[in-house]
């Protein structure tokens, strides 16, 4: 299991947020040929995707047959309705929307005769300040560096964050979910702990903060902490709670996106 850290401004916060968390323990879900659904509807302009594939067995090699000839639409709490259209081998488009936060989005799929929905709301968006470099003091005595994500919290608004990170255009395996429990509406400093690529001054590191509604939240922090396998792979031993009904593997996420670039120093 790969572990996780994070520094803001106020140590005893930290220290709190250690504390206090609490880990979900899953149980280990073995079985295979469920349907994995990756839906994302973001406020940015540009094609909406929905991923349709059916996991395999947890030993078994990264191949995850996709689904094809389902019918998959989306509709917004304004009463629009979006079909989406199937491109490569399952997977699922639409150039017709952009997400608008305060929205509730509903997916619909029908597949080989059993339909599946799932609901999520787009939160305001929490803007990003910025991304900086630090020297890890875990190093070892290797010049390796960490990620640091710089955002103001809004206050007086239960928020919720995931961010991905991206290190020479690769996209790290490790998941990261924080809310603000214990840090409403301050300014925060947030460090992302990848242990397995290695981060040196010179490289390009890329961060993606998603604002989240909290059931999408739940689902990524499960996995968090878990740290085994994403959420289209094998079987994982957490099997994450999603917000597809019926129960179905994957998630449904209408978020806001926001990226910011830097070379490491």
């Amino acid at each position: 299991m790969r572990y996780f850290k994070f520094y803001i401004t106020f140590t005893l916060i930290a220290l709190v947020v250690t504390s206090c968390t609490k880990v979900i323990d899953l149980k280990l879900n073995n079985n295979s040929g469920i349907l994995v659904i990756e839906g994302n509807i973001t406020n940015v302009n540009g094609p909406q995707y929905v991923k349709l594939s059916r996991n395999a067995p947890f030993t078994s090699t990264n191949m995850y047959p996709p689904v094809t000839g389902a019918a998959v639409t989306v509709s917004d709490s304004d009463g629009n309705n979006y079909p989406f259209t199937e491109g490569p081998a399952g997977t699922y488009f639409s150039s017709l929307m952009i997400g608008i936060t305060g929205n509730t989005y509903t997916l619909r799929v029908m597949s080989n005769g059993k339909s599946y929905t799932a609901s999520s709301v787009m939160p305001q968006q929490v803007t990003l300040d910025s991304i900086t470099s630090q020297p890890d003091a875990f190093n070892n005595g290797k010049n390796q560096r960490d990620i640091i994500v710089h955002y103001l919290d809004q206050p007086g608004v239960a928020n919720q964050y995931r961010f991905i990170l991206y290190v020479n255009g690769v996209q790290v395996n490790s998941v990261f979910a924080f809310n603000d429990e214990f840090i409403d509406g301050r300014y925060v400093n947030l460090q992302l702990l990848e242990n397995n690529i290695d981060i040196h001054p010179g490289d390009t590191a890329k961060v993606e903060m998603q604002c989240i509604d909290k059931p999408v939240y739940t689902y990524w922090y499960t996995l968090m902490q878990q740290q085994q396998n994403g959420p289209g792979g094998g079987v994982t031993p957490s099997n994450p709670p999603g917000n597809i009904i019926p129960a179905a593997l994957g998630y449904f996420s209408a978020h806001s996106t926001q990226t910011s670039t830097i070379i490491v120093k």
